[in-house]
């Protein structure tokens, strides 16, 4: 008997609130690791009706001007007019930084007694790749990523200039036995000028964002449901506080895959909230580019200050081609999973946050994103003698 059920994901625009505050917090890291690749950087924003606030921990030979970068970030999103009650040039700024904790500190830097760097903190961290899409991403999340960012395009190039910087896509696909068979539902919320109707709203989002992005995915039964309030106008932070590290599903794999529960935003690659889950996505992904299983997720556990992992586990939903075991060997010996390993082999220490912040960290096909590569999947596929 076949497997029917139907899975669904979201997707948010780097106008949302949240979105806001993860590109500040990576904005603000990645000047540190220009001016120190060395920096340690913990920060955390939040946003309201015309304020913002900075805080957290940094240990750091970078010195900037904090504040010029949150308005820069703020004004490149699309919050640039008062009409929006949440503007660059105007909006109250509040930076409150300090040194990381010694005790952490001592946990991470390599010394005489520890050789090697160690994890910056406690956790576990899940990589997930599927060979269902060309970037071995689950279709709703990729279908929702791709819907918000035509949505901004459009808005950035005027091409629907009622469009305001604040959305939200959401996408269900129905899947026959594990395997992507149509799309079912696409929700698109788009903050909008005062003056454009709701029927015009859905007629230009369907025409020039919904069946361009859709593809060969579209028909003419997909249930499309456009700012189903009714209306959009407030939004952004002046309709709702955003928090860095509240968009974590949508950061990842849109809840096909696991999560461990660490936010990415604002944390340098010592941290392996971020780096680790980076280095488990790499190691899914090729794995299932080397055909090697259809659907793979990568789990890792470290504490704080041991480089060695506590665990490393393999699940491959009885999709592989050899044994689990088998995989488990192979990749304990063509990965190296300590952090300092990590940060090295993935090139970590650039200033290339910023990007991540919008529509995913994963499934993205440019150069700064050298956890998408495949470059080990020729190595495995000998490797498991297929």
């Amino acid at each position: 008997m076949s497997k029917t059920y139907t899975f669904t994901s979201e997707s948010v625009t780097e106008g949302h609130p949240d979105k806001v505050c993860d590109h500040i917090s990576d904005a603000i890291l990645d000047e540190f690791l220009r001016q120190d690749p060395d920096s340690r950087v913990a920060v955390e924003t939040l946003v309201t009706t015309d304020f913002v606030t900075v805080a957290g921990e940094v240990t750091s030979k970078g010195k900037f001007d904090i504040e010029k970068v949150v308005r820069d970030t703020i004004a490149e999103i699309g919050y640039d007019d008062d009409a929006l009650k949440f503007d660059a040039r105007t909006c109250k700024v509040v930076v409150k930084i300090d040194p990381q904790s010694p005790n952490i500190s001592q946990g991470v830097t390599v010394s005489e007694t520890q050789k090697e760097q160690g994890a910056g903190d406690q956790g576990l961290m899940f990589g997930y790749a599927t060979n269902e899409t060309d970037e071995l991403m689950p279709l709703p999340i990729s279908l929702a990523h791709k819907l918000t960012k035509k949505l901004a395009d459009v808005r950035k190039s005027k091409e629907l200039s009622w469009v305001r910087p604040d959305g939200k896509s959401q996408v269900s696909v129905a899947y026959v036995d594990d395997k992507p068979e149509r799309v079912e539902t696409i929700v698109i919320s788009t903050q909008h000028d005062p003056e454009i109707s709701n029927e015009e709203i859905r007629k230009q989002i369907i025409d020039k964002v919904v069946k361009p992005v859709c593809g060969n995915w579209w028909h003419d039964d997909i249930v499309i449901h456009v700012n189903p309030t009714g209306k959009f106008e407030i939004g952004g932070p002046h309709g709702d506080a955003g928090l860095t590290g509240r968009k974590i599903i949508v950061d990842s794999y849109g809840g096909m895959g696991r999560h461990g529960g660490g936010a990415f935003s604002g944390k340098d690659p010592s941290k392996v909230d971020r780096s680790a889950c980076y280095m488990c996505r790499y190691v899914a992904k090729n794995l299932v580019a080397a055909g090697l299983a259809d659907r793979c997720e990568v789990q890792i556990a470290y504490a704080i200050g041991v480089c060695q992992p506590l665990s490393i586990m393999v699940n491959t939903f009885e999709t592989n081609k050899i044994s689990e075991e088998q995989i488990e060997k192979i990749l304990n010996a063509h990965f190296d999973m300590k952090p300092a390993a990590i940060v090295s082999h993935l090139d970590l220490k650039r200033p290339i946050y910023k990007k991540t912040a919008g529509y995913g960290h994963f499934g993205r096909n440019e150069s700064e994103f050298t956890w998408e590569k495949t470059d080990k999947a020729e190595d495995l596929r000998k490797a498991a003698g297929l």
